[in-house]
């Protein structure tokens, strides 16, 4: 069954509605996926009844924004319960996300010699219910400064750049933990991206230094924190991204067989024009892993 189990919508960080995520994952002949909004399953109601009218399968998901020592390390959970656990965990998230943003709101303006408001970044954050997001506050610079995006975000918003802020966020091993207690499967997202860097070499990596051999310097710690991640309960590894290499995808898979995990894949899809597709790369999920994401840890 072709899947792809990593997309976003307007409850985080995405472009569209899940409603409309959905009609490109029929569009794409995609047969199941999963809503993986940042640190909510809010779309998830909305996502499963369009896919119920358009035939899919759907797999109840969403993404923790977790990092390790100013590292992403965002895990997936799969199939979990909107209950106590998870209830709590949305509600932190909520208010450390508002001052995470206000935060980052004065280091931007310092750093820019510009006055964006809360209004303004309010005006990008359209799902209320859902923490409000980085990106967020990024596209509200972008706006004033006639920039993109991307170009915003790498220039003042990631770490060891004037307006980044990593204030609330959880552990992987937190993320891990509450997926559990929610019921859920817990997955690493795109291992590929994380990265184990030093403030020093993080810069260096997004200010144009050799990335390859930063890359290659990172590795080591990743495959520490992998195992870590094993030890605190992880029970998969997204190995199909869009951004993987073949030889990075054949590692993962590699790990994933060694230490029992489950193989998933996915896109990471925001919005058209970007570099991830809905549906690709192309990912086969069998029906043993379909049933465990759907029923959870039952």
């Amino acid at each position: 069954m072709r899947a792809d189990l990593h997309l976003h919508s307007v409850c985080s960080d995405g472009k569209y509605s899940p409603a409309e995520v959905v009609r490109r994952v029929k569009e794409s002949g995609t047969e199941a996926f999963s809503l993986t909004d940042h640190d909510t399953m809010e779309g998830c109601e909305e996502a499963e009844a369009a896919a119920k009218e358009y035939g899919l399968t759907f797999v109840r998901g969403w993404e923790i924004s977790a990092y390790d020592n100013g590292s992403k390390v965002h895990i997936l959970g799969y199939g979990s319960r909107a209950d106590g656990a998870y209830e709590k965990f949305l509600r932190e998230r909520r208010e450390k996300a508002e001052e995470r943003a206000e935060r980052m709101r004065v280091l931007a303006n310092k750093f820019y010699g510009i006055s964006v408001t809360m209004d303004e970044i309010e005006a990008y954050h359209v799902r209320k219910d859902s923490p409000i997001h980085t990106m967020h506050v990024v596209r509200a610079f972008a706006e004033k400064l006639q920039k993109s995006a991307g170009e915003t975000f790498v220039e003042a918003f990631v770490r060891g750049k004037p307006a980044f802020s990593e204030f609330g966020r959880p552990s992987p091993e937190e993320a891990i933990e509450v997926v559990r207690d929610s019921g859920g499967v817990s997955v690493l997202a795109h291992p590929g991206r994380v990265l184990c860097f030093s403030e020093e070499e993080e810069r260096a990596y997004y200010g144009g230094g050799d990335r390859i051999a930063l890359k290659a310097k990172s590795d080591p710690k990743r495959a520490k924190l992998l195992a870590r991640l094993v030890e605190a309960g992880l029970c998969g590894i997204e190995c199909r991204y869009t951004t993987h290499t073949a030889e990075e995808t054949a590692e993962f898979c590699s790990f994933a067989e060694k230490h029992g995990l489950i193989v998933t894949g996915g896109s990471d899809f925001h919005a058209d024009g970007g570099r991830a597709k809905v549906g690709e790369p192309p990912f086969d999920l069998d029906e043993t892993t379909l049933r465990r994401l759907l029923r959870g840890r039952e």
